[in-house]
């Protein structure tokens, strides 16, 4: 079995329509992929230029639960990324930008680490990919990009090991900090940090 790391924002569940429509905009600008529908608890609908299951029918999240979804993003260029596109024969778009392949998404409306949030999984399709999200600053600068543009109050990077997961972005500020360090010794003692979602 290969790498399979990923970023992970919470965030209050009424910001889910704007995380997936910041999402949306980081798509790349030509994609000839038919419009997904969702509709999101609460009734709020989001138009994504994705698929779902390979698929772009409409998908109903009215109730809950979890949404699963494929992105093609377009990533900012550093050492790593070039070295990435540079392997498989890829190049840099002409907003200055690239794609480095399916990046898998999986949004759960109650969190697995605190249900009163919601979160937005981001995970590489592949080990090579799953480097490159462990080595690369602009990647992890689009997630916690995300995260603070989507009104998120963390972003963590899990290697998918059972090993500590870092945390990149808490309460409006980028940090590297470690699950199990002496800030945050368990899981529980970093959700302490976070506002009650319903504010």
């Amino acid at each position: 079995m290969g790498l399979i790391y990923s970023y992970d924002i919470q965030l209050p569940p009424g910001n889910i329509a704007r995380a997936l429509t910041r999402v949306a905009e980081l798509a790349p600008p030509h994609r000839d992929v038919p419009p997904l529908e969702v509709t999101l608890p609460g009734g709020d609908r989001v138009v994504l230029p994705f698929r779902s299951g390979f698929k772009s029918e409409p998908v109903d999240c009215s109730t809950g639960g979890t949404f699963e979804f494929g992105t093609s993003l377009m990533f900012g260029i550093d050492d790593a990324v070039r070295a990435y596109l540079e392997a498989r024969g890829g190049g840099v778009e002409e907003n200055g930008r690239a794609r480095i392949g399916y990046v898998y998404a999986t949004v759960r409306f109650a969190s697995l680490v605190h249900p009163g949030y919601a979160s937005i999984e981001f995970w590489a399709a592949t080990s090579a990919m799953s480097r490159l999200f462990a080595a690369s600053a602009s990647v992890r600068q689009l997630f916690t990009d995300l995260t603070a543009a989507s009104g998120g109050v963390c972003c963590l990077f899990d290697t998918g090991d059972g090993g500590p997961e870092e945390v990149c972005w808490l309460n409006g500020e980028a940090t590297r900090e470690m699950i199990g360090g002496s800030r945050f010794p368990d899981p529980q003692s970093l959700v302490a940090t976070w506002p009650d979602p319903g504010r």
